[in-house]
């Protein structure tokens, strides 16, 4: 991925899919879900996988919703694989059982994030540690591929101490662990107290050094400052919702808006260029791990967009044509 993606900057090096915005929980603070949804037909996510190939992405990360519900994940992740990609899931774990781990394994799925929020759930969040150590033993267990489990630290979580716990029971299975700064409804940064700031350095420490490389730029972000990057959204990094339209990250749905069918090398360079106004205080780790291979090059000279308010009602988005940039030829 590193070797690919400082040879060529034309190309995206990661890609979120959603086959499905449904989800089988309410979490309160969770902007990127509903409960009536229904999965992305097969055969057209297929096409989304092969377009994003030919685009010459390398990762796929499904997404949702909950991409568990979606009837023939599976093969969805054959698609990507067979395609030469790597493939990732994000998922809030609760659907996982022993034959389910082993259909993923068979699929050849390279890697699976879980998000813990607390050890015993409450008003904000079932995703506890209660529920969920179940399925953490059956992972470690039966998973061929990397887990990785991710605690949580900002408000609406009520315990902080509970993100300490979820990590070192990660560690303690042998699965990896970072930890998460949860930002409001456009992406943004809540500054973390002082004791959540101890909690964050302490995790950090309890994880593996090459995440703590990858995780560097959330120092700033924990002590509630700026941090200087550069976005490589709409390039480096997609969003394609359940619409199969490109949008910069899950917080900022709607811009560009256009359907991955339509999109081209000519919208990455764009994209590639543009400076982004919500950057300076973005908590999204995953674009910001992917910008980390290009914030040495490139100057970003286009001028910055504003970020779009949140879509809190997550109605199913349609194409709009003023929400196109027209990139040079």
């Amino acid at each position: 991925m590193i070797a690919k993606g400082l040879l060529s900057t034309h190309h995206p090096i990661d890609a979120h899919l959603i086959p499905i915005r449904r989800c089988n929980l309410a979490c309160s603070y969770c902007n990127e879900y509903d409960s009536v949804s229904k999965p992305v037909p097969t055969e057209e996510m297929l096409r989304r996988v092969d377009r994003l190939a030919d685009l010459g992405t390398t990762i796929i990360t499904i997404s949702g919703g909950e991409p568990l519900l979606h009837p023939e994940l599976e093969e969805i992740i054959r698609r990507i694989r067979s395609r030469g990609l790597l493939a990732g899931l994000i998922t809030n774990g609760y659907l996982l059982t022993a034959k389910r781990i082993l259909s993923l394994n068979d699929a050849g799925l390279d890697h699976l994030q879980i998000s813990i929020d607390n050890v015993m759930p409450d008003e904000s969040s079932k995703k506890s540690l209660k529920v969920l150590d179940q399925k953490l033993r059956l992972l470690a267990e039966h998973a061929l591929f990397h887990v990785n489990i991710n605690s949580v630290l900002g408000s609406p979580v009520r315990n902080p101490e509970d993100a300490l716990v979820v990590a070192r029971r990660a560690l303690e299975l042998g699965l990896t662990s970072t930890v998460g700064i949860l930002h409001d409804a456009n992406g943004q940064l809540q500054p973390l107290s002082e004791r959540q700031q101890q909690i964050f350095a302490e995790i950090r420490s309890l994880g593996k050094q090459s995440y703590a490389r990858l995780n560097s730029f959330q120092s700033s972000i924990a002590r509630g400052l700026a941090h200087q990057w550069r976005c490589r959204a709409g390039s480096r990094y997609l969003y394609i919702c359940e619409n199969g339209l490109v949008h910069y990250c899950s917080q900022q749905r709607g811009y560009p808006g256009i359907p991955l069918a339509e999109y081209t090398r000519v919208h990455i360079d764009y994209e590639y260029r543009t400076r982004k106004a919500c950057a300076p205080h973005c908590t999204i780790s995953c674009v910001q791990q992917v910008a980390m291979i290009d914030n040495w090059r490139g100057p970003q000279t286009r001028p910055a967009f504003q970020p779009l308010p949140a879509l809190i009602s997550l109605q199913p988005l349609k194409p709009t044509g003023a929400l196109r940039p027209s990139p040079p030829a």
